[in-house]
């Protein structure tokens, strides 16, 4: 297994939280913050596999005009790291 480690973002929209992986420009939403960053985890992981077993580029940058970083004040920013592990195959 591969360990990745990437970047999440939460911040509270309107009524649901958002959350993004800029690394991989993965996203994904929830009532909480806790789910915001449970199902970020679970769209970057089958991102991950999907793009090994295509055997496509995995990271895909978020445009810096894009990244709630450079827009929202970072008081209103939950950042964080996580890992995901990844099972490789390999194939002759």
């Amino acid at each position: 297994m591969a360990m990745f480690v990437f970047t999440g973002i939460v911040w509270k929209e309107e009524k649901e939280y958002s959350a993004l992986c800029p690394e991989l420009d993965v996203t994904s939403q929830g009532k909480t913050s806790a789910e915001a960053r449970k199902k970020l985890l679970e769209a970057a992981t089958l991102h991950l596999e999907g793009s090994f077993e295509d055997g496509l580029p995995y990271l895909r940058p978020t445009p810096s005009e894009e990244d709630p970083r450079n827009s929202l004040p970072a008081k209103s920013l939950d950042v964080f790291k996580f890992k995901v592990d990844v099972a490789i195959k390999a194939y002759a």
